[in-house]
């Protein structure tokens, strides 16, 4: 995936994922679809995609993510939406043409766009619903000098057409008959753009169950979220919208690393300045939780090397990495 983050913030940021057994029941490059599709379906990744942190030498998109699981759809897509996020992110909403497209909260899509000759990755930030019910999904991209972020920030335009295609291992996709299951999501900077489609879909599930009375029971989810100051807090009036909406099951916490201005009345309970301490995860160790964590590499490692060091099984540890 194709985005900046903070922790440190890099110019230009890449994700990678790779397969883990699953817990429970359950990109830059010539657009040349037929050389692009990855392997089969790896084994094991229902209800949960998780992945395992390994150096990576290659800057091709479509080349570090070769062992991801990919759809073999391919979409053309219509940009629908535009909204300005915050100053350097830009948030697109994409009209899908073709209904055999789907995805699981937490994946990316490679992003394919006329007469741009690399291809990009970006995580999708909105939930599955949302395409069942509208044939749409969204993107929340940081600007940056790659070609596809630089387009998405001074070209793209409503009516703009794309090409899509769905990949990735790491999401969460509980099934109906699925128990209740504890998440801890940590995001740094845009990092939260996968987090926010998992928890956008926990809550759908939940709604769905309120009105049917059957489904999906969401378990409690904490998210704790970095940026550099509020402006970049993404999706923050969502969040707080949906911690307000499920009070006991949705927590939030945001944190700022270089904030300038005052903070505002309305977030100055959610925020703390500095980075996220690990003494916010302690509450969680000994609970059957499971952690996903999508951010810069060494907010990842910092995270995930303390998570095993309190004996938190590996298996227990998701994460998407922005290189």
């Amino acid at each position: 995936m194709l985005s900046g983050v903070f922790w440190p913030l890099p110019s230009c940021a890449m994700t990678q994922a790779f397969v883990m057994s699953p817990l429970l029941r359950g990109s830059a490059g010539m657009f040349c679809p037929q050389a692009a599709l990855s392997p089969r379906r790896p084994k094991g990744l229902r209800p949960f995609g998780s992945c395992i942190m390994k150096p990576q030498k290659k800057t091709d998109h479509l080349e570090r993510t070769a062992k991801s699981f990919r759809q073999q759809v391919l979409s053309p897509a219509k940009v629908c939406g535009l909204i300005k996020e915050s100053e350097t992110v830009r948030r697109l909403r994409l009209l899908i043409t073709n209904k055999d497209l789907t995805f699981k909260a937490g994946q990316w899509v490679d992003f394919f766009i006329p007469d741009v000759p690399v291809v990009a990755g970006f995580s999708i930030c909105s939930s599955p619903s949302l395409l069942k019910r509208e044939s749409a999904l969204e993107l929340a991209v940081k600007y940056t000098n790659h070609a596809s972020s630089l387009w998405v920030h001074t070209k793209c335009a409503l009516g703009s057409e794309v090409t899509v295609r769905v990949g990735g291992n790491f999401y969460f996709d509980p099934q109906p008959s699925d128990p209740p299951v504890n998440l801890v999501l940590i995001a740094g900077g845009v990092g939260i753009n996968p987090l926010i489609s998992i928890l956008l879909h926990l809550t759908d599930l939940q709604r769905h169950r309120d009105k049917k009375g059957s489904g999906y029971e969401m378990g409690k989810v904490r998210l704790l979220y970095s940026a550099r100051n509020t402006d970049e807090l993404l999706f923050k009036k969502s969040i707080l919208n949906l911690t307000s909406a499920f009070p006991g099951k949705v927590r939030c916490n945001f944190y700022v690393t270089q904030q300038t201005t005052e903070i505002s009345e309305e977030l100055r309970p959610y925020v703390t300045e500095g980075r996220i301490p690990q003494e916010e995860l302690e509450e969680h160790i000994l609970e059957d939780t499971l952690f996903f964590i999508c951010g810069p590499p060494f907010m990842i490692e910092h995270f995930s090397q303390h998570l095993e060091a309190r004996r938190v099984p590996k298996e227990h540890i998701r994460f998407e990495k922005w290189w």
